[in-house]
């Protein structure tokens, strides 16, 4: 589940978070045998084992310190670097330095997922618990010697979701229990992240789908602002048709949309966009808001063009951010209804070669988006949000899906 590089079918690459693989096994231990492309944070992998989760740590270049790529949510406000986007940069500056410009690889290595088991079958699923921070190219798994690999009990969801989003839909420092309501703390958080609590990953589970959590920390709708690989940020302008996108990890790779097609489509962007300035709250009319707005009505297009039969959900999350970006997506959304198979003011993506007619299109159903709102939309707290928050987001989501009706499951 999950974009996954297939490349080499051998050596498979899973790169967004939440991106994994289910299977029973026989016999008492489990191992994975994997490489970690690593450009920053403290890497771990996400395994549910007879419904047990845990975590186990990666190697990786990890040091303890505050590398994480999106301060706006970190309290205090320290020397030099100033914030943990400064650390970041400076942290990813080193690496290059260090590796002659290529982000440093870690393995072939064993990890143990799981030991001194019963000797009966289990069921397990490996998963990732964060964004692009790393990618990891997975090689084999290690059994006893007579066991084998079965597959999964459940057979796959036949309803589908994807998610385009920024940290929060990928569940990014959301075990950090003792800050619910809070800033994050001025300390590295990255090993917090888990995008099985994610609202998105909480949601499909609710619905019974399959997901595709698209989603990066820091991004942003356009490139140039934002959090995301600084000091040139990279937004879904230039990573939400690829399979690989951090620069830092090397080139960007495009995605065969052939593989998936979600019946529903959320695009939770436009936090992130408000760095380094929050143009959308200081001049709503001004020429910056105006182009970020149709940007944003291109996104849907393009979207629509690669899923014509998807219903659009947009939306921004519980994180506090200025009232203005959701007045934006309302606005952009009723401009997209208004004439949803009209072009694109320019092309929108990485690998994207004309309008938004450039997708597979099927004009049988009528485009529909809708921009939901949570009840403590933009209000409920100050840093990200944690497991409890994504619940409640889950739960009023998955609320509001449902009320779609069965139709929506049905193209």
């Amino acid at each position: 589940m999950g974009r996954i590089d297939l490349t080499d079918p051998t050596r498979p690459v899973w790169v967004y978070p939440y991106t994994q693989v289910s299977f029973r096994f026989t016999g008492t231990s489990l191992s994975v045998t994997v490489v970690n492309h690593w450009n920053y944070g403290d890497t771990k992998l996400g395994v549910v084992i007879d419904g047990a989760q845990t975590a186990v740590r990666i190697p990786s270049g990890f040091t303890g310190a505050n590398d994480m790529p999106n301060s706006s949510t970190s309290e205090g406000t320290a020397a030099a670097p100033a914030t943990a986007v400064e650390a970041d940069d400076a942290a990813q500056a080193d690496v290059a330095a260090d590796t002659g410009g290529v982000a440093p690889t870690y393995g072939p290595v064993t990890v143990t997922l799981a030991d001194r088991l019963p000797d009966i079958e289990h069921e397990v699923t490996l998963f990732k618990r964060q964004d692009g921070q790393h990618y990891l190219e997975v090689l084999g798994y290690g059994l006893d010697a007579g066991a084998t690999i079965l597959p999964p009990a459940t057979p796959e969801p036949t309803r589908r979701i994807e998610v385009f989003g920024d940290s929060v839909s990928c569940g990014e420092r959301n075990e950090a229990s003792l800050y619910v309501g809070r800033l994050d703390p001025a300390a590295d958080l990255s090993g917090y992240s888990n995008a099985w609590y994610s609202y998105a990953a909480i949601t499909a589970r609710n619905l019974g789908a399959e997901l595709h959590d698209t989603s990066q920390g820091g991004i942003s709708l356009l490139d140039g602002i934002g959090w995301f690989a600084g000091p040139d940020y990279v937004g879904q302008e230039s990573a939400w048709d690829c399979i690989q996108y951090n620069p830092v990890l090397g080139e960007s790779k495009p995605w065969d949309f052939s593989r998936y097609t979600p019946h529903v489509v959320v695009v939770a962007i436009g936090q992130n966009d408000a760095h380094p300035d929050d143009f959308m709250a200081s001049d709503y009319d001004g020429e910056r808001a105006r182009h970020w707005r149709t940007r944003y009505v291109d996104f849907l297009k393009s979207l629509h063009a690669r899923y014509p039969k998807a219903v659009i959900v947009c939306l921004t999350t519980v994180l506090q951010h200025d009232p203005a970006w959701d007045r934006a997506i309302d606005e952009a959304v009723r401009a997209f209804n208004a004439a949803p198979d009209a072009p694109a003011s320019a092309a929108y993506g990485k690998f994207a070669t004309g309008d938004a007619a450039d997708g597979v299109h099927d004009a049988v159903a009528p485009a529909v988006a809708h921009h939901f709102l949570f009840t403590r939309n933009g209000s409920a707290t100050p840093g990200h949000p944690r497991v409890a928050e994504h619940k409640e987001m889950a739960r009023e989501l998955t609320t509001f899906i449902e009320s779609l009706g069965e139709d929506v499951w049905q193209s």
